[in-house]
């Protein structure tokens, strides 16, 4: 449960925007996302390892 504590004569916008903050660090949308449909362990290890692949390439385009 998060928790933002309003501070005195802050205006709610603000708080509201910390609390955006706060709850997109805490993954949840991620991980209700990725929760709606199963996917098979074989699968996302291949997607997990392409992905690192292009970063890799990614980063080397980058530097070079």
């Amino acid at each position: 449960m998060l928790i933002i504590p309003v501070k005195e004569g802050e205006p709610v916008e603000r708080a509201i925007k910390r609390f955006k903050k706060k709850f997109e660090k805490t993954g949840v949308m991620k991980e209700l996302r990725e929760r709606k449909h199963y996917t098979k362990p074989a699968v996302r290890r291949r997607s997990e390892k392409l992905r690192a692949i292009y970063r890799e390439q990614y980063l080397a385009r980058e530097e070079a």
